[in-house]
């Protein structure tokens, strides 16, 4: 009997047991590369995502989504909450021949996580600065990385080809040891990158909360997919997006495995999942930012406004599309919120906790988003009327409530005014199938007529002359079509006197020239030892400090 009684009273507190175990819910993340707007099934493309589409609806759909215009200033905002003005990665991406990376004065969101007792994985792509193994994914806080250094390479071979000859960037890193995998060229990387996913998951030890940063290399070019993925896209003629599409269909199928096997692991219920793109697509890679103007690399919102969701058992509400203005930044300090960690050592986080915002819907407090300041891309116009106020010759943008503000080369008018539609290259199944009988045979070629009824009017959509300071009320004109800076000049200055705000506490941008590198041993991997005399990225006093103790 009293056996008995032991039995059922550990069979009774062992959900409580558990319960007060996983207090902390698993986090997994998902970067997306060069994902566009209309590149996801519930945004009304040709492309399928199923998974996608599933997953955002039983969650919440973001749809006052931002992040930077390209690759490595969103991933650096992600991983350290900062703008990149206060990281010195204002301007452009890090090369894999440049000696920079994502600066050591500021604790990354693993290495908070991991103070926190989790267990920190970092899947794909890094893209963040490795000429240093201080600067690789272990040594910033994650305790198991596989994936790339660099920004691109191969599909297949998983290699990368420069001045200083081809090498493997493959990398099955630890806290002690770093390995390059030469065994799994001809595997397609986005498969490689969800089964490595899967394989950690399955080996975690579920005492133990996880944080799995998962950055898959798709959908940026090359464009490279196996070949039976393209089977339900052969309806599309232009070949790059046919092949875009089959890539985005692949990297679906692979988020689904992704969840199936939290499920199975039995960790699902304790698990937030969010999946955010990088920045916007690019149409000449095969990608569609429809209906915003512009496209990756650009201020306009066809580069900036992301695709992004939260999916979760733990949301109070689900089900809706969230509509509050949200940052990439505000990953960090949400994220932190979630594991119960603290911001102690951190520095300029410029992220604002949006839990509530997300899963009860509550008013966010966010009103700004700063898209960036990048003054090594400037103008060679004249200053302006606004120069006593700020440099609007270089290339920036800023977000105040309603307002978008843009300066710089990008207002004068040197980015391409190109407006992107839908569905560009799209005709339908039964369009090509009735067609199927006249392939190989030479016709005349005629112009594809687009889809949507709306089209015809977009010719007059692109605002008038172009100058350096361009404003727009992105609620009313989401598509970036009336420039109000001759109307509301009040708003232009003090947007611009707020710009020269965060001018003033911005480091110096860090892009030194590229090196005369090679592989070693037949891989990519870190190539200098030694101090860092900071001639190619000078960074504020205090932040130096931060770094020479670090």
């Amino acid at each position: 009997m009293p056996r008995l009684l032991w039995s059922l009273a550990c069979w009774l507190l062992l959900p409580l047991a558990r319960s007060s175990r996983n207090l902390k819910p698993n986090i997994v993340f998902i970067m997306v590369d060069d994902l566009g707007y209309n590149d996801v099934g519930y945004h009304r493309s040709h492309i399928r995502t199923p998974e996608i589409d599933r997953l955002s609806k039983e969650g919440v759909r973001l749809e006052n989504y931002y992040v930077q215009p390209i690759c490595t200033p969103t991933r650096s905002v992600f991983m350290s909450g900062r703008y990149q003005i206060h990281t010195g990665l204002q301007h452009g991406v890090i090369g894999p021949t440049q000696a920079m990376a994502l600066p050591l004065g500021s604790p990354t969101l693993a290495d908070k996580l991991s103070q926190a007792g989790y267990a920190t994985y970092a899947v794909g792509k890094w893209h963040l600065g490795f000429y240093k193994r201080k600067f690789l994914p272990t040594r910033r806080g994650f305790d198991r990385f596989y994936g790339f250094y660099t920004g691109a390479g191969d599909y297949f071979r998983h290699n990368r080809c420069l001045k200083g000859g081809c090498g493997v960037d493959l990398h099955d890193d630890t806290k002690d040891t770093f390995a390059n995998v030469f065994n799994e060229s001809g595997t397609y990387s986005t498969h490689l990158y969800t089964q490595k996913a899967i394989d950690l998951i399955q080996a975690h030890n579920v005492d133990k909360p996880f944080f799995l940063y998962l950055a898959y290399q798709a959908v940026h070019g090359p464009l490279q997919v196996p070949h039976n993925y393209k089977q339900e896209y052969l309806h599309i003629p232009d070949p790059n997006r046919r092949t875009f599409a089959a890539m985005t269909s692949a990297l679906d199928q692979g988020i689904g495995k992704l969840v199936q096997a939290l499920k199975h692991k039995g960790v699902w219920n304790n698990t937030v999942l969010v999946l955010s793109t990088d920045n916007g697509a690019d149409p000449s890679n095969g990608g569609s930012n429809w209906p915003y103007r512009g496209r990756k690399g650009e201020w306009f919102e066809g580069g900036v406004k992301g695709v992004g969701f939260v999916s979760s058992p733990l949301l109070d509400k689900q089900r809706y599309a969230n509509k509050a203005l949200i940052h990439v930044a505000d990953w960090f300090p949400t994220f932190i919120r979630l594991a119960n960690a603290n911001m102690s050592d951190t520095h300029d986080v410029a992220g604002v906790d949006q839990w509530d915002v997300i899963s009860k819907n509550a008013q966010s407090k966010k009103i700004m988003i700063l898209h960036g300041i990048d003054p090594l891309t400037k103008s060679v116009a004249p200053a302006g009327k606004y120069s006593s106020i700020f440099d609007a010759r270089m290339s920036a943008a800023l977000r105040i409530g309603d307002y978008k503000l843009i300066t710089g080369p990008c207002a004068e008018g040197k980015c391409k005014r190109r407006i992107n539609k839908p569905n560009k290259f799209m005709i339908s199944r039964n369009q090509y199938r009735r067609k199927s009988k006249y392939r190989g045979k030479r016709r005349h070629k005629r112009k594809q007529r687009p889809l949507n009824k709306h089209v015809k009017h977009m010719k007059n959509t692109i605002a008038g002359p172009a100058r350096l300071v361009q404003l727009y009320n992105i609620r009313r004109d989401p598509l970036e079509k009336h420039d109000l800076s001759r109307r509301q000049p009040n708003i232009v200055r003090k947007m611009l006197e707020k710009l020269q705000e965060f001018y003033v506490t911005s480091v110096s941008p860090c892009y030194p020239k590229n090196e005369k590198v090679a592989p070693v041993q037949k891989a990519w991997g870190p190539w200098r030892e030694g101090k860092d005399h900071h001639q190619y990225c000078p960074m504020r006093k205090s932040l130096l400090a931060n770094t020479r103790a670090s």
